[in-house]
């Protein structure tokens, strides 16, 4: 204790020089923890996004048309039916269900009030692959299904829009101007980490959609995708060779030709971009560090400058009966004084700083309790490695010598 009060008093006498050299501590650790903040937000945000499709997702498209050497977009061609979403779920060991989806976006009027929304024919299977549940009434029925029955479920943005703080069950509603009868509403699953609404929505019966409400026309089954989800995470890759076998046989492809749909891991996608977010954050992170060495070349400057300013000091210390090894903690200890407290404003900076980037750019940031726990250990480590040369040069002073210096 006696050395440490020493050491603050020490740092204490020359507030300004000591303020300055903290400084570059000070910016080092910050930056590093908000840094490292803004690239674990952004690993984060990656996972939720995938998230908000559902666990072991694959996703099965159509292969875009070739036209005259022009492509299509993603997703806009006709080779996937409604009876290969059904084949994939009965005929492939790897595969625990499939949900086929048809999208089209859609005018929707209940009395007075109108709204544009998302609309999306799928199957009773679309709640448990995207994690999704009803808030009440119910999910419509395979018989639904087969009839092509005019039954939707709304999400809770459409149900809000359209009926207030009504109850819409039972209620007609016209989708195109066509009547739909509401059966349920969904739970609220609010915005994914993109700010997308995910509750702007409405469920029909896919032969619904494919009959109604679709571009592909009444005489096709066609579907836009096909969500498939895998038994469990190990599944994932057996699964994606079953799908690609059996469409393959399904869709009569021949050996080298390519096929004419597209299967996306999100698994796969998930963990890239994850890795590229963690790389990123690791590369901000380490040039961040760059301000921690720099602040403890300045720990190693000031503190040179303070052996040669306290020389006379040092020698009536030795003359009085302190060892070298004394010498060397006392000014050890003022150099990791001088680099901890430094380190406990950055972290306090740092934490602010992220904060402040969340509430100004909108950017999901997140702290870590260990980011925070390794900048304070490397602010301490900064404050021994640049602090042993000073020291050891003031251990080892004449003591006579040291007296004679004015």
């Amino acid at each position: 204790m006696e050395v440490f009060k020493t050491a603050l008093r020490s740092l204490l006498s020359n507030r300004t020089r000591s303020l300055l050299t903290m400084l570059g501590i000070i910016i080092g650790v910050g930056a590093v923890i908000t840094m490292v903040a803004i690239g674990r937000g952004a690993a984060s945000q990656v996972e939720n996004f995938v998230a908000g499709f559902g666990s072991n997702m694959l996703i099965v498209m159509p292969a875009p048309p070739n036209s005259t050497g022009a492509r299509g977009a993603a997703g806009s061609g006709e080779s996937l039916t409604l009876d290969d979403a059904y084949a994939l779920a009965q005929e492939t060991f790897s595969v625990a269900r499939t949900a086929p989806e048809v999208n089209t976006n859609a005018q929707v009027v209940y009395g007075n009030a109108n709204w544009n929304t998302s609309v999306t024919g799928s199957t009773a299977e679309i709640l448990q692959i995207r994690n999704v549940s009803i808030a009440s009434g119910a999910m419509f029925t395979e018989q639904d299904i087969r009839s092509g029955a005019k039954v939707c479920v709304l999400g809770q943005t459409v149900a809000r829009e359209l009926f207030g703080y009504s109850d819409p069950i039972d209620a007609t509603i016209r989708i195109r101007s066509i009547p739909f009868r509401v059966v349920g509403v969904l739970a609220k699953k609010g915005a994914n980490s993109y700010g997308q609404d995910q509750d702007d929505l409405i469920l029909v019966p896919v032969t619904t959609a494919q009959r109604r409400l679709s571009r592909f026309g009444a005489r096709s089954d066609s579907v836009r995708r096909i969500n498939v989800q895998a038994r469990d995470k190990d599944a994932m890759n057996s699964a994606e060779q079953e799908v690609i076998s059996l469409l393959r046989q399904r869709h009569r492809l021949t050996e080298g030709v390519e096929n004419d749909f597209q299967v996306r891991n999100l698994t796969e996608v998930q963990e890239s971009m994850t890795s590229t977010a963690n790389v990123m954050s690791m590369l901000l992170g380490a040039i961040a560090s760059i301000s921690l060495l720099v602040g403890g070349i300045g720990i190693m400057n000031i503190m040179l400058v303070s052996v040669s300013e306290r020389t006379r000091e040092i020698g009536i210390r030795m003359a009085v009966g302190a060892r070298p090894s004394n010498v060397r903690v006392q000014f050890l200890t003022e150099a990791v004084v001088l680099s901890v407290l430094g380190g406990a404003v950055g972290i306090a900076i740092g934490v602010g700083v992220a904060e402040l980037v969340t509430e100004i750019f909108a950017w999901r940031t997140e702290i870590s309790g260990q980011s925070i726990v390794i900048a304070a250990g490397f602010s301490a480590f900064v404050g021994v490695v640049f602090g042993i040369g000073p020291a050891w040069k003031a251990s080892n002073l004449d003591p006579i010598e040291a007296l004679r210096t004015e």
